[in-house]
């Protein structure tokens, strides 16, 4: 199993969550936070913006769904057809274990896989 983490201008993380609906992955995590990449931030004059508002989305997917997800966020989450700066980054990080709180059940990547065709 994969965790997918991902940082998109806050504009479009509805275009994204929907882009994931769509594929068959309903299950995200939404956390706004605040940063900045590579361009240091934002210039606007004399003012810089230092931390710019994002927003973080978390998912577990089957190993072999990776790829099919990384490409609907990336589709869903670039500005425009060439992209700008400021369009987000996807981390993918492996995932040991995954439990249910309220069943106590271990959840399995058979599980997930399941769980996105019903």
């Amino acid at each position: 199993m994969l965790m997918i983490r991902t940082i998109v201008r806050p504009e479009k993380v509805y275009e994204v969550m929907q882009s994931l609906l769509d594929a068959g992955y309903p299950a995200v995590t939404k956390i706004p936070v605040v940063g900045r990449g590579k361009q240091r931030g934002l210039r606007v004059g004399d003012v810089v913006y230092d931390e710019l508002p994002k927003e973080m989305l978390f998912l577990v997917v089957p190993d072999n769904d990776k790829d099919f997800v990384i490409r609907a966020i990336m589709e869903s989450a670039k500005t425009g057809n060439e992209g700008k700066f400021g369009d987000g980054k996807i981390f993918v990080s492996s995932v040991e274990e995954v439990y249910t709180i309220s069943s106590g059940q271990q959840e399995t990547e058979l599980k997930l896989a399941e769980a996105k065709e019903a």
